[in-house]
């Protein structure tokens, strides 16, 4: 049997019977448990009543935390001429189009976010197969194939959270720092928690929102009382 480590046992005796609690308690309770000796990120996961398998079950969608994930986050857009200036002045850390395009294919991806303009998206489209397992492919729906690249760097910079069901029904991501002020960091979670919730596909049937639990990067997770997630 593997030995666990005394951190890792510390931890576990901290959470030992703590379930269904309120967000402002969880958070507290993680906070105190963070022992890393970086600033870990809080997390959260989701267990929905959907099966993605199905078009009309598929959940994707984007937040603007309002108080930002702590995280620098390294945006690439794909544009030419006037919104390639546009992107630059917005603080995107790549611009480009075909010379991008070649040093992706080249395994370079030195980003977090890609966004492109409309006209870019055939050249971004042979991408599909590098770009796309990495959900880093631009999709309209979520903001990053636009003519505004101005407002969707500045998104992807100051907070914006990108959220997918992944093939189980869980939906997975960092929502800020666990150096986080306590309200902050209870402002994320019901920020994340109530899009996804607004983002119910039409072909979700009984219970859609199943279970919610937050946890710090190296630490146990919690899970949440709904009503208290979803207040």
């Amino acid at each position: 049997m593997a030995k666990v480590a005394k951190r890792t046992a510390a931890a576990r005796a901290h959470f030992e019977g703590k379930a269904l609690m309120s967000v402002e308690d969880a958070v507290a309770l993680i906070k105190q448990a963070a022992s890393a000796k970086f600033d870990e990120t809080l997390e959260i996961a989701m267990n929905l009543g959907v099966d993605p398998r199905h078009a009309d079950q598929m959940v994707r969608g984007v937040v603007q935390l309002p108080n930002g994930t702590g995280k620098t986050v390294r945006v690439a857009v794909f544009a030419r001429g006037a919104k390639a200036d546009e992107a630059k002045a917005a603080g995107a850390d790549i611009v480009g189009a075909e010379d991008l395009m070649e040093t992706i294919q080249q395994g370079k991806i030195e980003f977090d976010r890609c966004i492109a303009t409309p006209d870019m998206m055939p050249l971004v489209g042979r991408l599909g197969k590098i770009l796309g397992p990495r959900n880093l492919m631009p999709n309209p729906k979520v903001g990053t194939v636009t003519m505004d690249v101005k407002t969707a760097v500045e998104a992807a910079k100051g907070g914006e959270v990108q959220f997918k069901v992944e093939k189980a029904g869980v939906i997975h991501a960092g929502i800020g720092k666990v150096s986080f002020a306590d309200a902050k960091l209870v402002e994320n979670v019901r920020a994340f928690v109530d899009a996804v919730s607004k983002a119910k596909p039409s072909g979700a049937k009984g219970a859609y929102l199943k279970k919610v639990s937050l946890s710090s990067t190296m630490g146990p997770g919690v899970s949440l009382d709904l009503s208290s997630a979803t207040a």
